[in-house]
């Protein structure tokens, strides 16, 4: 791909982003001065308002990993585990219980003895 197309296409992002954030501040700041004031007698917001609130509630509630950050975790863990010989897995369990002093349940019964 040339430098030229690549230039177009992160202009082509940046753009989307703009009137894409420009649109969900405007939506957010149409709801929040139609419902709270009146609900809450909460005070009117601007859009530079509504597009922090945005931004405050992304970093308190969610972050900026995407909405399946910690589903491919888990998923890459398992695929992982279920790759792993017994032998493997017994290294890794006493690995954890080293570094975490505790107790790390098998996944398979022990026969009691």
């Amino acid at each position: 791909m040339n430098k030229h197309r690549m230039g177009f296409r992160g202009a082509r992002f940046v753009a989307f982003a703009l009137v894409a954030a420009t649109a969900v501040s405007l939506l957010t700041m149409e709801l929040w001065n139609n419902l709270m004031p009146s609900i809450f007698g909460l005070p009117h917001i601007g859009a530079w308002q509504a597009l922090g609130l945005l931004v405050l509630g992304r970093l308190l509630f969610g972050g900026f990993r995407g909405p399946h950050g910690r589903w491919n975790r888990k998923a890459r863990f398992v695929k992982g585990w279920e790759s792993m010989t017994p032998e493997e897995r017994e290294r890794f369990r006493a690995g954890m219980r080293g570094r975490c002093g505790g107790e790390v349940p098998d996944s398979e019964p022990q026969p009691q003895a």
